[in-house]
């Protein structure tokens, strides 16, 4: 279980996200939704430590992460694929990919990693900087996965990615699941990719969690309104 409690982040005397709670179980994948400026990447970044921030507990079954540096969290089971990828566009593929081995302590890239990604598996001799924007999105998911993660965090996977690219992302990351058993915490706010994907949606507006449903009894009109402005 991910457990997060009154967590809150301040830049300045501002504080932008005020003493949000939630819990994320084991194989379960957790949406949170919103509009642009209302905390997704925020929250995710203070999570992973790269933002500092106060809370009574982040817990990653049972071990407390707060304080801890980026990588300590990574190395306890914490993985982030940021807004924007954010890969090493000099970098084949393959290299790319391996930078998130050392946590790992593994030798090689794990065979399912490729399986769940054969595009990536074609190109892996080839600069991360010259993929798609949804190669790429594919590429820093496959570098998470790498780190064995307990809790993989996605910022906006589907930002700049076309239509069908989306509908193989969603498919992935529900074949990861089902395959490593690991609890997916993912920020959107595209509706039809979160109701492919998510067990349980949350919205976050101006940095407070104000709305929760699990998928079956989602409002999408409801929802579509708290995602326009």
């Amino acid at each position: 279980m991910f457990e997060v409690e009154n967590l809150q982040v301040s830049y300045g005397q501002s504080e932008v996200i005020h003493e949000i709670s939630f819990k994320a179980e084991k194989n379960e994948t957790l949406a949170i939704m919103g509009r642009n400026g209302m905390g997704k990447t925020t929250l995710f970044k203070s999570l992973m430590g790269i933002l500092p921030s106060q809370s009574t507990k982040v817990n990653l079954e049972g071990q407390d992460l707060s304080g801890m540096e980026s990588y300590k969290r990574v190395a306890n089971g914490l993985a982030y694929v940021p807004q924007g990828r954010m890969i090493f566009p000099n970098l084949t593929v393959q290299e790319n990919i391996e930078t998130g081995l050392q946590v790992s302590k593994q030798k090689s890239i794990p065979e399912d990693i490729f399986s769940l990604f054969p595009v990536l598996h074609e190109m892996r001799h080839r600069k991360g900087g010259n993929l798609s924007g949804g190669q790429q999105q594919q590429l820093a998911i496959a570098r998470a996965l790498v780190t064995n993660p307990k809790v993989l965090l996605l910022d906006e996977p589907t930002e700049g990615i076309q239509p069908s690219i989306i509908k193989d992302i969603a498919r992935v990351l529900n074949e990861i699941r089902q395959m490593r058993e690991i609890t997916i915490v993912v920020s959107e706010q595209v509706l039809s990719f979160t109701m492919d994907i998510a067990d349980r949606i949350m919205v976050i507006e101006k940095g407070n969690l104000i709305h929760e449903d699990l998928r079956e009894n989602v409002d999408a009109a409801k929802i579509k309104q708290y995602l326009t402005v």
